[in-house]
């Protein structure tokens, strides 16, 4: 695992990322393959549960939950923050800003 990849379950609300690389195979892989996550895909945690599992994800305008047990094996590149997030925080310095 390179140093900017982590697993999809660790990528932090608010960022997105790209998929590099799935640690799976036979059935698991699939499956994750059949929900249109192959490499390059972005994806954006947007909730958690309040358990903390199941997470919903943002992939290719759809919103699917995934657990951490497949999640984990799917690594991501981390991309910052999103457009949302990024507009959330200009609002708040904006609001600090003396006129």
């Amino acid at each position: 695992m390179k140093n900017n990849q982590l697993p999809l379950n660790q990528l932090p609300i608010g960022k997105t990322g790209r998929v590099v690389s799935l640690v799976s195979d036979g059935t698991v892989r699939r499956r994750i393959l059949d929900l249109g996550i192959i490499s390059g895909t972005k994806i954006e945690p947007l909730y958690k549960s309040p358990s903390g599992n199941p997470i919903a994800y943002l992939i290719r305008g759809t919103v699917i939950a995934l657990r951490s047990d497949i999640s984990s094996k799917i690594m991501v590149e981390e991309n910052g923050i999103t457009q949302e997030a990024n507009e959330d925080l200009c609002e708040e310095i904006s609001s600090v800003s003396p006129s």
